[in-house]
C-alpha cells in the first residue's frame, strides 16, 4: 500500500472516530447571534408513534453495548484478515480459499451494522424534540403540516 493511501485512511478513520465520540481539537464556543437575526417561533406536531419508533428506542436503550460488541468484532475480523495473509505468506503463494471465511464474516458484519443503525436511526429520530410546557413525544414540521403548533423556539429542546 501506497505511503499516501495509507495516510488517508489512518485520517479517515480518525475523523470518523472523532464525530462519533464527539472529541474535538478546538474550542467548543459558540457564536453569538443576535436575537433580531434568530428566529422566535418553530412549529411542532405530534409524533405518530409507528412501530420504527419503538424499535428505535428500544435499540437506543442498547446503544452502548451494541457499539462495544460492534468494536469487538471488527478486532475479530482484523484477526481473521490477518490470519489469512499470515498463512499466505508463509506459503509464499496467494491462496484464494484463505480469504472466504474472513470476508464472508466481513460481510455479514457490515450487513448487521448497516440493519441495526438503520433501525436505531429512523427519520423521526432526527426531528424529535420535546417541548417545554407539552406533554407526549413532538416532531419538528413545517408550518403548513395538519396538527402543526406554533411554540416559541426557547421551548423546544433536543
Amino acid at each position: 500500500m501506497k505511503p499516501t493511501m495509507l495516510y488517508t485512511l489512518l485520517m479517515i478513520t480518525a475523523i470518523v472516530l472523532m464525530v462519533v465520540f464527539d472529541i474535538s481539537i478546538g474550542p467548543n464556543e459558540t457564536i453569538a447571534i443576535s436575537p433580531i437575526a434568530s428566529p422566535n417561533t418553530l412549529y411542532v406536531c405530534p409524533a405518530a408513534s409507528e412501530i420504527w419508533d419503538q424499535i428505535a428506542q428500544g435499540f437506543s436503550l442498547l446503544k452502548k453495548p451494541l457499539i462495544i460488541i460492534f468494536f469487538f468484532m471488527v478486532i475479530v475480523s482484523m484477526f481473521f484478515w490477518g490470519w489469512a495473509l499470515y498463512q499466505n505468506l508463509l506459503k509464499d503463494k496467494f491462496v484464494r480459499d484463505e480469504f472466504k471465511k474472513p470476508w464472508g464474516f466481513t460481510r455479514i458484519l457490515l450487513m448487521a451494522t448497516v440493519m441495526i443503525l438503520l433501525m436505531m436511526k429512523t427519520p423521526n429520530y432526527f426531528r424529535s424534540v420535546s417541548v417545554d410546557g407539552l406533554n407526549g413525544q413532538w416532531v419538528l414540521c413545517d408550518n403548513n403540516t395538519p396538527n402543526a403548533r406554533a411554540v416559541p423556539e426557547n421551548a423546544v429542546h433536543r
